[in-house]
């Protein structure tokens, strides 16, 4: 990136472009980093906080809590858009990062369900609400800071740098768990060892404060301010009228929806379907994701710099419409790559959940409060913790569910109003008899190293990892090119995290919600799927090119 100078405010020097975008790279960086530990570690977690619920209502309930930061998100657009809109871009995006490091290094430090009840737990969910939050005023500061100080022609790669700071992120991320489960052994890193990654954001929070404190307000902005045309209801004036409400909904639908989906599905949802489904270690996912998300840190800046050379919309367009048809391909391929055996035996010896549908419920619970004792829900639950796909065929009703395996037919158990010990002793018969008839079938409990393809694995991935960075890599010069100047933090911040926050976010919740219910591994990929299909219409059909446009309008 060429060191160019900035346009400065008046009567001020410029900034160095590389500073700007260094500072700001580097502050939204950290921020990732500390969102994306919570959701690396989702498994510890759910076993630290939730261990007073069952495994699938615990890993349920983890995933939910991954989700409820991404919820807050758009309250936090909301709040410090106005800020920044009302009184500057620097003030808010340096409070927030105030917020999300102290919130993070708090969660190194929550006593666990075991020693505290639900005290712990409470104060999780606590943190994580000002994590979403600080992290909804984050972005659009930081993409707009760098975007009022680039020149017209180069947005896409300047703020490509932003969206790289994503990637970098989770790669620290990424790497910190994997140094501190090597050293630590995965017994030590389990027991309390997992708690290093979110207390090591102190001295990232001390480095990022730092390096903020040294900017000053964008050009843009500054000048608003010496010609007094802030604006004083930021609110009425990008949602109350209709031309920039207008930009608003075209950039949530048309841009973020399938922005939220392609992106925390080829990052997130990938790296719970590995771990959860197709049982691979930890440490191999690792591996995957470290090298699949360094090569994404290269592609953000690049399709970023490619759309200041052919316009945003085709670049955008392209990521989306690749992500849609690798969807399902790319996670069969997947499953063949990492766990062969797994996709045979489910070719060769099918399962059959055979069960009164009313005896049948939603294999869900974020706040633990159903017991899932039914035969049905024993069955279901056993079937889903084992990764296995099945198919629901309508039974007698009245009559305990049964489950073939092949040619094997295991029966269910109810637990229905049992004592609890007693209903955990016929929940372990049953998950004792399929697991038995499983293993005879051909499914295997954990994926086999030896049959891994792991190239073939890693080139999914990348699949994954280039429609995700051309999405990605210009959408934060789009959305600053499309809001006028007075509103454009506000206007900008909100559609931009109901995208990521309350579709993509939720992406891993939901998709093992329909996993868990339907039966088949692959049917949650339906969500984003859904999303990105309704984003390529509308994004072909109205969103108007925007590269070049003056940004002081």
């Amino acid at each position: 990136m060429a060191d160019v100078a900035a346009t400065g405010a008046p009567g001020k020097p410029a900034a160095s472009l590389r500073t700007v975008v260094a500072a700001s790279s580097a502050g939204t960086t950290f921020e990732w980093y500390d969102f994306f530990v919570f959701g690396s570690l989702t498994g510890i977690i759910s076993k630290t906080f939730f261990s007073g619920l069952p495994e699938t209502a615990g890993l349920a309930a983890a995933l939910a809590l991954f989700g409820a930061g991404f919820l807050f998100r758009p309250i936090g657009a909301l709040v410090f858009g106005r800020i920044g809109d009302r009184l500057g871009r620097k003030g808010a995006f340096l409070t927030t990062v105030l917020m999300m490091g102290g919130a993070t290094v708090a969660i190194g430090l929550l006593p666990s369900y075991a020693s505290s009840g639900f005290i712990g737990p409470t104060l999780l969910i606590l943190m994580r609400i000002i994590q979403g939050f600080a992290l909804g005023g984050e972005y659009g500061g930081a993409a707009i800071y760098v975007a009022e100080h680039a020149r017209s022609d180069g947005r896409g790669q300047s703020t490509g740098w932003i969206q790289t700071s994503a990637a970098f992120g989770l790669l620290a991320a990424l790497l910190v768990i994997l140094a501190t489960r090597v050293i630590l052994g995965n017994e030590a890193f389990d027991a309390w060892g997992w708690r290093v990654p979110f207390l090591i954001s102190a001295l990232l929070l001390v480095i990022s404060i730092w390096m903020r404190m040294k900017l000053s307000e964008s050009p843009s902005f500054a000048k608003l301010q010496l010609e007094g045309e802030i604006s004083h209801a930021p609110y009425a004036e990008a949602f109350g009228r209709w031309d920039n409400l207008k930009l608003v909904l075209i950039a949530l639908v048309g841009i973020m929806f399938a922005q939220g989906a392609v992106w925390y599905t080829a990052f997130f949802y990938v790296q719970t379907f590995m771990e959860r489904f197709l049982k691979v270690a930890p440490e191999t996912i690792n591996t995957l994701m470290l090298s699949a998300t360094a090569v994404s840190a290269v592609l953000y800046v690049v399709f970023g710099w490619l759309s200041d050379r052919v316009g945003r919309k085709p670049v955008l367009l392209f990521g989306m419409t690749l992500m849609l048809a690798a969807y399902f391909p790319g996670f069969h391929m997947l499953a063949r790559t990492l766990n062969p055996a797994l996709a045979e035996a489910r070719a060769t010896t099918p399962v059959v959940v055979i069960a009164d549908p009313a005896d049948c419920s939603l294999q869900f619970d974020p706040i633990g409060k159903a017991s899932f004792s039914s035969s049905c829900d024993i069955a279901k639950a056993v079937l889903a913790n084992a990764g296995v796909s099945y198919s629901n065929q309508a039974g007698a009703p009245g009559q305990p569910a049964l489950v073939r395996v092949g040619e094997q037919t295991v029966p269910s158990t109810t637990a229905k109003g049992l004592t609890p010990e007693v209903a955990k002793a016929v929940k372990a018969s049953v998950e004792a008899r399929l697991k038995t008839a499983l293993a005879q079938g051909g499914y295997p409990e954990k994926a086999d190293p030896k049959r891994m393809n792991l190239w073939g694995a890693f080139g999914v991935l990348l699949v994954f990892v280039v429609a995700a960075t051309a999405l990605y890599g210009p959408i934060a010069a789009c959305l600053v090119e499309l809001f006028p100047t007075r509103v454009r933090y506000t206007a900008l911040s909100l559609p931009y995290h109901i995208g990521t926050g309350w579709v993509g976010g939720f992406v891993p919740f939901t998709a093992f919600a329909i996993v868990t219910t339907v039966g088949d591994l692959y049917s949650g990929l339906w969500f984003p799927f859904a999303f990105t299909a309704i984003s390529v219409v509308v994004c072909f059909l109205f969103l108007k090119e925007t590269n070049g446009r003056p940004l002081d309008g």
